[in-house]
């Protein structure tokens, strides 16, 4: 470009200030150079501007940032303020470009691009050199040598007695700048199943470093460029894509990705008005697996989740709902939670036996990610699913210690780390949707189904709703299930046919209408825009009735335990799910107020899930300890009676309590059978609270 037009160019925008950034340029004058260093200048307004001129930005950015920070020096400021090293920052591009998309027959390298992603790691910000000051050994001499982004320069000989040095850096004359380096993945959301998320590293320099952590979602504006590979010391002939960011933005924003047009909006208000939503809802999730209507309710409620609080005191109560199933084999849990992990706008899907507890919370990796071995911090499924859904299938087969690993994610919603010296704190703002099998694979109907479950009760507390799939012969239902399994894979073999051969015999329409049958109510596409929607748009608040409604079946359950000995029937942590479920219910219409319908539907989900779990099967009453300690009331009680009679009986008998005497006072005194006491009795010395000192007598420790 000439000179004239490089003065035409940095006039251009000197005009430009003008017109649009007359006040921010006035802040950052008066803030400059502690609090700011950047004046963000937004594309569109460029654009509006001067077309020609934005395009030049996008295309030639290198050059038009030099002209861009120039105008802003000779910018007529106030005479004693001098913007010597500002930035000047592009923010939202009209368009961001997948980072799988990005390639170089597109002329993307060297332009300026936007993308999209997650945070995966972030290496602390260090000062980097970008002018060094040489102090000459033998006379003194300066020499000042600007670095760039190769390997550190050197001067050659010094200026004063042409010597070849020796030279030292004079830290106090070098000029540097802070830097860090990113890694941005893809987001899940973007993703197809069954992609592996692609990455891309981000260089960030000056004031925009330091402002993001391991599973922050950004948007970054920077200039794509390729570096040479190498293979040890030789060069190699790939090479690697990186970005110099230009600006960072964090999107706190719910699903970025999702792209809701007009037509959709109209679409999705118009469905929340159909009387039959619930129905229609319920009838799109996993439409190939028969019946379980209540637990697909459930999984919608937990898609549109509940509102999440924010108190004035900065106290905040969750939302999310947390979910899980536990049932026979092939009743086709793991379908539902793949069907769901398709529909949710941002979601992760992660089996129990194929993770560790790093990889779902933070994993602290060594490695060459920066300059020279370092720790870094790597967000694991739990963080990479914030404000989404994170269904993991085969709970139960998972590590205990592993398992542990979720506690904090289900109830504070954050994952705390501390490993390698790195004390650090990830959110996880995610529902989580669990599965698993009954302890023995299938459940005995004989046997209270809280002692099938092989999960920690701390970790089976924390779910919000629990459901038990069982599958027990019925020839009527089995019947209906039959039929429909049938004829879902018929309409599955139509439709391949048709595909597949063009001799096919079937048409179309033929097609069209078998598939009509088995097909969501909801297209999966417009029911992820209508989740992503309602709760960008919807935060309902209580009706008085509802509250009464929720208030009521709480008191009423709980009055159960008021007797002496009556077992605590339910605690307040499932008041918090029915608010959440009733908040749900509510998003579903769009409604901006929680309706008495909405309380009562969301009564009538915790009733059946506490009619499964939450009953001692020895008395028939609501009892919170099943699943809030793993053993019911009258287990404890029994067992401290068992234990106290011992006590009492080992004080007549020199070598302990007999076992025959044990048994039949336990049958007089305590009516509790033979079978049952033996049991017990194997229980309290597995805990350590009973030891035999010789055969057959027993002692209390």
């Amino acid at each position: 470009m000439a000179q004239a037009s490089n003065q035409e160019l940095t006039e251009r925008f000197i005009q430009f200030y003008r017109n649009y950034y007359r006040d921010r340029i006035g802040r950052l004058a008066q803030n400059y150079p502690n609090e700011q260093r950047s004046l963000f200048i937004d594309y569109d307004d460029l654009y509006r501007f001067d077309p020609d001129l934005a395009d030049d930005y996008q295309s030639h950015p290198e050059q038009m940032q030099e002209y861009a920070e120039e105008a802003l020096r000779l910018y007529d400021l106030p005479a004693d303020v001098s913007l010597g090293q500002a930035h000047v920052r592009l923010n939202d591009l009209p368009e961001s470009i997948a980072i799988r998309g990005i390639r170089v027959h597109d002329d993307h390298v060297g332009k300026m691009v936007s993308i999209q992603g997650i945070v995966r790691k972030a290496t602390d910000v260090r000062p980097k050199v970008t002018q060094a000051a040489f102090e000459c050994q033998r006379c003194g001499t300066m020499a000042y040598i600007p670095q760039s982004d190769g390997s550190f320069q050197e001067p050659h000989e010094c200026q004063g007695c042409e010597r070849q040095g020796p030279f030292m850096v004079n830290f106090d004359e070098s000029e540097f700048i802070d830097s860090q380096k990113l890694r941005v993945q893809e987001s899940p959301e973007g993703l197809r199943g069954g992609e592996t998320p692609q990455s891309i590293d981000i260089n960030v320099e000056d004031d925009i470093t330091g402002k993001v952590t391991a599973g922050d979602h950004v948007t970054i504006v920077g200039v794509l460029h390729i570096e040479q590979m190498k293979n040890g010391q030789e060069k190699s002939p790939i090479f690697d894509l990186y970005m110099d960011g230009v600006s960072v933005t964090i999107e706190d924003e719910e699903f970025e990705d999702m792209d809701i047009t007009d037509e959709d909006k109209e679409e999705i208000i118009e469905l929340s008005a159909h009387p039959n939503i619930y129905d229609e809802m319920v009838a799109s999730v996993a439409p190939a697996i028969y019946g379980y209507d209540k637990e697909k309710l459930a999984m919608i409620l937990q898609l549109f989740s509940g509102v999440t609080k924010h108190l004035p005191d900065g106290s905040r109560i969750r939302g999310d709902l947390h979910m899980l199933l536990i049932g026979d084999p092939g009743t086709g849990k793991s379908q539902m939670l793949s069907y769901i992990q398709n529909i949710a706008p941002r979601s992760v899907y992660t089996s129990g036996k194929g993770s560790s507890s790093a990889g779902l919370t933070a994993a602290a990796v060594r490695d060459d990610f920066g300059d020279g071995q370092q720790w870094s911090l790597e967000a694991g499924a739990l963080v990479l699913a914030d404000k989404g859904i994170a269904a993991v299938d085969e709970l139960d087969k998972m590590r205990p210690e592993d398992r542990s690993a979720m506690h904090e994610a289900l109830e504070q919603q954050k994952i705390s780390v501390s490993k390698a010296g790195i004390n650090a704190t990830l959110k996880s703002r995610c529902s989580l949707l669990g599965a698993a099998n009954p302890k023995y694979g299938r459940f005995d109907q004989y046997e209270p189904i809280g002692e099938q479950i092989n999960l920690e009760p701390a970790l089976i507390s924390r779910f919000d709703l629990i459901f038990t799939v069982t599958d027990q012969p019925d020839p009527d239902h089995d019947g209906k299930l039959a039929d429909h399994i049938l004829r879902t894979n018929y309409a599955g073999e139509l439709n391949t046919q048709r595909t597949n051969l063009t001799t096919s015999n079937f048409t179309q329409q033929e097609v069209d209408d078998v598939t009509e049958e088995v097909a969501p109510a909801i297209e999966a596409d417009l029911l992820r825009k209508y989740i992503a929607y309602a709760k960008r748009n919807c935060f309902p608040t209580m009706t008085d009735e509802a509250m009464a409604t929720i208030r009521e079946f709480y008191v009423d359950l709980r009055s159960k335990g008021a007797d002496e000995d009556a077992p605590v029937p339910v605690t307040a942590r499932k008041l918090e799910a029915l608010v959440r479920l009733a908040e749900a219910s509510a998003r579903i219409r769009l409604s901006d107020t929680v309706d008495e319908e909405d309380a009562e539907r969301a009564v009538d989900l915790a009733r059946s899930t506490l009619q499964d779990i939450g009953v001692d099967p020895e008395t028939g009453q609501f009892d919170a300890d099943v699943v809030e300690t793993g053993q019911s009331k009258t287990q404890r009680d029994r067992k401290m009676n068992l234990r106290k009679l011992i006590g009492d009986i080992e004080d007549e008998y020199d070598g302990g309590a007999p076992v025959e005497v044990i048994l039949e006072a336990a049958e007089e005194q305590l009516g509790i059978g033979e079978q049952k006491a033996e049991k017990e009795i194997e229980g309290l010395k597995r805990k350590g609270e009973l030891y035999e000192p010789t055969q057959g007598h027993l002692r209390t420790t």
